[in-house]
């Protein structure tokens, strides 16, 4: 009996990401990232609220070509909007940006100063991962190499393995 429960299960999760990659990519600021006001701090309480795991913040700027790689490679792809919507919210922060946000302690500040002052951004992208307290877990620079890689980095931190280890030796021993 167990058996077959566990064998239906992996027949609907492959269908489903079937389903999913035939969809074809799709508009990551439609379908990957969460709309939002600024408010990081507030964006934590939705994030419990909604039982996720934390907030992914993708720090980045208009004239970056491992950004727009991310955008038209990796973040537009189904199964990368579906796993991570399901267990995080996502927002982009443009390093050069001068709106206002407000930090995880409730601080108000342009981007820049965001991205550069608080996380000292200085190469893009940078894919920060933070826990429902507001603390970084896993910090990553540049474009991840495909699709795969995003998808083991967001299990890294969804799981909390960066309790643990480090995101490169989880990698080595998780993919194929």
């Amino acid at each position: 009996m167990y058996k077959k429960i566990v064998m239906l299960l992996f027949a609907a999760l492959a269908l489903n990401t079937a389903v999913l990659a035939a969809e074809g990519p799709r508009d990551p600021y439609t379908y990957f990232f969460n709309e939002t006001f600024g408010d990081y701090a507030e964006e934590i309480e939705t994030a419990r609220d909604e039982g996720k795991k934390g907030v992914m913040i993708f720090f980045e700027m208009d004239e970056c070509p491992f950004c727009h790689w991310m955008k038209q490679n990796v973040l537009n792809q189904p199964e990368i909007q579906a796993y991570y919507r399901e267990h995080f919210l996502m927002f982009p922060v443009d390093i050069e940006g001068d709106v206002q946000v407000t930090n995880f302690k409730g601080e108000t500040k342009a981007q820049k100063e965001f991205a550069f002052n608080e996380f000292r951004v200085r190469a893009t992208p940078v894919i920060a991962f933070f826990d429902l307290d507001g603390n970084m877990v896993h910090r990553h620079t540049g474009k991840t190499s495909d699709v795969e890689e995003f998808l083991l980095m967001g299990r890294f931190v969804a799981e909390e393995h960066y309790k643990k280890t480090r995101f490169v030796r989880f990698k080595r021993e998780h993919r194929d």
